[in-house]
């Protein structure tokens, strides 16, 4: 915040008493050394983070904190009101997504927090349940937009969402590696990057209404590629970073 950021983006779990808490893991032994998944505990019984966490997307550092407690999505809502924020569900859990609705519609927060799963089946119980959240392209859809963009036929298709959270290809195999085998990243890598990374493509969804966030960009040189294909905003794990660059290069340019 100090930093200016423009969104905030996290990830929600539900505890067995029913209080939606922000976290990335369902279970706790990355981030808390405990291995138990957050829906067996109660909210109180939820442990500390440890001292120190490994930030993923920039293998061999490390971050600390003063407050390693876990934080409810209630608090981040009180705390910042009118912030917007991307509220991610992992799982079909409709307990978890009704709170979160609900949440959202307490707080009147309706058009500033964004519906986010890579799952079209998530995606659609969130839909049901908020359908007055912007929503973020799921996996699938994705795949739809690449396709119908290639074949021409994207101009005439409607778009009913209206964020791209997308990972940047180049960050794979370097700070990002979503498969064990190194081959099947380099691979992935390079198909990524030739039909993700089109200046033409950004341009036509930001036309219609579409902001593009990549994520997790935690080097300078990975933002400017970002901002040089016109994405609207970049996520990084070092806001401080990111600030210093857009102070620097692109004052105008949004963070989160």
């Amino acid at each position: 915040m100090a930093q200016r950021a423009d969104l905030l983006e996290l990830d929600c779990q539900l505890t067995r008493d029913g209080v939606v808490v922000v976290s990335h893991d369902e279970n706790l032994s990355r981030q808390s050394g405990v291995n138990k998944d957050v829906g067996s505990l109660d909210f109180e019984e939820l442990p500390l983070y440890k001292e120190e966490l490994e930030v993923y997307f920039s293998p061999g550092h490390f971050a600390r904190g003063s407050d390693r407690h876990m934080v409810r999505l209630e608090d981040v809502f009180q705390r910042f009101p009118r912030m917007p924020v991307s509220v991610e569900v992992k799982e079909e859990n409709e307990k978890l997504i009704h709170k979160i609705a609900s949440l959202v519609r307490h707080f009147d927060r309706n058009e500033i927090t964004i519906w986010a799963s890579e799952k079209s089946s998530v995606m659609k119980k969130c839909k049901a349940a908020n359908p007055e959240m912007p929503l973020s392209f799921s996996r699938c859809r994705v795949i739809r937009l690449l396709l119908l963009y290639y074949l021409g036929l994207l101009p005439f298709v409607p778009i009913p969402e209206r964020f791209l959270l997308c990972f940047l290809p180049t960050i794979i195999n370097r700070t990002y590696f979503p498969f064990s085998c190194s081959g099947l990243n380099k691979l992935t890598a390079v198909v990524t990057k030739w039909l993700i990374m089109r200046k033409s493509l950004i341009q036509h969804l930001e036309q219609r209404g579409v902001q593009v966030v990549f994520w997790c960009l935690n080097e300078e040189s990975d933002f400017e590629v970002a901002y040089s294909l016109g994405a609207t905003g970049v996520m990084t794990d070092y806001p401080t970073a990111l600030r210093r660059y857009l102070d620097n290069h692109r004052a105008a340019a949004p963070v989160s």
